[in-house]
């Protein structure tokens, strides 16, 4: 906003002056218009600042979610080799790990309601990929791809290095993460290991086993959560940023938009190798940093024995639960005696 004199401010015999008020050459009759011009535009410039600071404060207080994703093998149709022991991966289909799959919907979710920005990390080879493709299609808003033939057989303690790293480099590129989500575990690992370990190497509050998000607030910087546990559900309440890993049937996945889907196909896969995330100890990545070692994957032999199976019909409850008692006993001799031994006792 200008205010542009063609010639200087002259007694009122004079020739009257042209001044440029927003973008407009105007001729004014008396110097006191002048000075109203000015502290109107001065005002203009005041309430225009204070909506940008407002609007500032605003965009601050929008959310950045990272969900942590893995490519698994479709375990329906995972195959062990009859000789080696190993998995056969060759012709095997890639899927998201279902269970991220939730902790993707529930950011979505939180996304939706409070405003940000989602970002998706995976830690993979290159065909990767279309995993975070696929998340893009969900509605994420961005994805970053962690590759680098340094991360190969890495176990969960080298993967939890990598993706904490990754993450910190997230929040230095994109905005510091509020909530990091992971699936509570993957259905090729079964660990539940790597979305704690990125906790602790965040000094991150975890969260985990959440069913629920019951309420977060931004102004105070606090989430209130529903966990499962064993005795039944805990309602927790913590400070912002923290980590939560989601369990299954949380909430149904939705479907993809055509426009997500569109918009997925044209994105631009942000690609990072081991420098290019940050991490300068690569000792701490894959083999080298995996202390856990795999020495064999088999298929469960199957039971000789076949099941015993009660016949109910025309039988009472009572008759059943006796039979069933006398049929486990029956089986398990031992376990009779130790419970007729600790209730004499």
């Amino acid at each position: 906003m200008s205010l542009v004199y063609d010639a200087p401010l002259c007694p009122l015999s004079a020739k009257l002056p042209e001044v440029r008020l927003f973008g407009k050459r105007t001729t004014l009759r008396n110097p006191v218009v002048i000075k109203n011009h000015v502290v109107g535009m001065v005002g203009a410039l005041k309430t225009q600042n204070r909506a940008m600071h407002n609007m500032r404060s605003e965009l601050k207080r929008l959310m950045h979610i990272v969900v942590c994703i893995k490519q698994v093998p479709d375990s329906a149709q995972i195959r062990v080799h009859p000789v080696t022991n190993t998995i056969m991966r060759q012709g095997v289909p890639t899927i998201i790990n279902p269970y991220d799959l939730f902790a993707l919907e529930e950011a979505l979710k939180v996304r939706d309601y409070h405003g940000g920005d989602v970002t998706v990390l995976t830690m993979g080879p290159p065909m990767a990929e279309d995993a975070l493709r696929k998340a893009l299609t969900y509605g994420a808003d961005r994805a970053v791809l962690l590759t680098d033939r340094h991360f190969a057989g890495s176990d969960t303690l080298a993967t939890s290095f990598a993706l904490s790293q990754a993450i910190a480099q997230i929040g230095n590129s994109f905005g510091t993460p509020d909530i990091v989500f992971t699936g509570k575990q993957t259905i090729d690992g079964d660990t539940a290991q790597v979305g704690p370990g990125i906790a602790k190497r965040l000094n991150l509050v975890q969260l985990t086993y959440v069913a629920k998000i019951a309420s977060i607030d931004l102004s105070a910087r606090t989430i209130t959560v529903e966990r499962r546990s064993e005795g039944g559900t805990q309602v927790l309440k913590s400070e912002l940023p923290c980590l939560i890993t989601m369990l299954e049937g949380t909430a149904a996945i939705r479907r993809g938009s055509l426009e997500d889907a569109l918009r997925a196909a044209r994105s631009e896969i942000v690609k990072w190798n081991a420098a290019e995330a940050g991490i300068e100890d690569i000792t701490k990545c894959g083999l080298r940093g995996s202390p856990t070692v795999v020495k064999r994957v088999f298929a469960p032999t199957p039971r000789a024995e076949k099941a015993t199976q009660i016949d109910t019909t025309e039988k009472t409850v009572r008759d059943v639960a006796d039979e069933l008692v006398t049929s486990i006993f029956t089986h398990q001799p031992a376990l009779e005696h130790e419970l007729s031994s600790s209730g004499s006792a």
